[in-house]
């Protein structure tokens, strides 16, 4: 059993300026607990206080009831996998993965057992004699999580693991380190800047940003139910679409205008909402994801079309199974939505460079559709959303309007 409770942590380096504030948060037994965020945002700094190697200035973190201490750590209950490996390169892989035993002065016959179980558990049994540098960097990354396993940790931490492996073999490890946490049992702290790790990994996601907790839920909820507008935007590639939108009642309709792609209609359902937290005559974040907006066409529903929004097609992306379609109104704009973001690119790293330089939201649009089609640059598109997919999110605090 592995509890791990931080009650009121914070970390305050010389000079005053915080690397964690405010921090609370408990993780049950045998979770797989992911801290995602842009860089700085002191993720690394929590699971380094987490594994003792740095002090909280102030707060307690306990596990299984009793404060952490050096001891803890010392003795095997905790166990880190560092991004830079941490492997001896004058050691042999057998040599590397026995090393925390032979300290202890494990018998030598139960050292080649567990040894032997770890390597065959991350198939490292057929270089066993080798040394790092000769290996793979997937094969390094899987004498590291040895060295961590063989100690049979309650707790193991992770810090960036597979930062410095190509795609493909980020893909291959992050499901052996799946499969690895489906066998074990331990609690899993992991630590990474890219979402794609967090939300194929992690039984709960806590995002972070300005060492603070935004968000902590599953994958599931944090997609579909951002509490915030930093979370709406960091979680989901492409990004969220966002918008500043005025809420205006016309008659029985309820109306958003959002400048630059012309007034949408709400359901009753969002417009009761709105009107029930007291948002019409005011303005609010608008957002949709880009696989929620589909495109319309004049004829296939005329009451809707009147009401669809509509921009020019910049770029058409074609991707394989699904298809890309950035959108731009009439006139340029320094927002972030300006900066075209492709598919494929993690922005986890410069999101708060972007924030910084950029700050207000224009009428830009990324639409995802299935398959491919025939789309030209320059023309007009109409669209509209699926409905039950906004959010809605107060200006002043970015807060979720639910």
């Amino acid at each position: 059993m592995a509890e791990l409770l931080m009650d009121g942590i914070e970390k305050k380096y010389d000079g005053g300026s915080f690397a964690v504030k405010n921090f609370d948060l408990q993780i049950k037994d045998k979770e797989f607990v992911v801290f995602v965020g842009p860089s700085g945002c002191g993720k690394s700094t929590v699971l380094r206080m987490i594994a003792g190697l740095e002090k909280a200035t102030a707060g307690s973190i306990y596990i299984d009831g009793k404060v952490l201490d050096k001891k803890m750590a010392a003795n095997g209950d905790i166990a880190m996998v560092f991004q830079n490996y941490a492997l001896y390169p004058h050691m042999s892989v057998y040599d590397n993965i026995a090393y925390s035993m032979k300290i202890k002065k494990v018998p030598k016959r139960q050292i080649k057992e567990n040894v032997e179980k770890v390597a065959n558990m991350l198939g490292l049994k057929e270089v066993l004699k080798r040394k790092p540098g000769q290996l793979s960097g997937g094969q390094k990354q899987r004498v590291a999580i040895g060295k961590a396993l063989i100690r049979t940790p309650k707790i193991f931490l992770m810090d960036e693991p597979l930062s410095n492996l190509d795609a493909k073999l980020r893909t291959q490890m992050r499901m052996e380190i799946k499969e690895l946490y489906e066998h074990s049992d331990a609690t899993f702290v992991y630590v990474t800047h890219d979402q794609t790790e967090a939300m194929t990994l992690g039984t709960k996601i806590v995002v972070l940003n300005n060492g603070k907790i935004q968000q902590a839920s599953t994958p599931k909820e944090l997609y579909n139910k951002p509490a915030n507008l930093f979370v709406a935007q960091f979680i989901g590639t492409p990004q969220m679409n966002i918008w500043k939108a005025e809420v205006i009642q016309e008659k029985r309709n309820v109306m958003l205008f959002i400048g630059g792609l012309g007034r949408y209609r709400l359901s009753e359902k969002n417009a009761e909402l709105l009107r029930k937290r007291g948002y019409f005559d005011k303005e609010v974040y608008v957002g949709i994801r880009p696989e929620d907006i589909f495109l319309q066409v004049k004829g296939m529903d005329d009451e809707m079309f009147q009401s669809s929004l509509a921009a020019r097609l910049k770029v058409y992306e074609p991707d394989g199974a699904v298809s890309y379609l950035h959108l731009e109104t009439a006139g340029e704009s320094d927002s972030i939505e300006n900066k075209k973001i492709s598919s494929k690119e993690n922005v986890a790293k410069n999101w708060n460079d972007t924030m910084k330089s950029e700050n207000k939201f224009n009428s830009n649009v990324t639409i995802r559709i299935e398959g491919n089609g025939d789309f030209r640059e320059g023309e007009e598109y109409h669209f509209g959303f699926d409905e039950s997919k906004i959010h809605f999110f107060d200006i002043e605090t970015e807060k979720a309007i639910r």
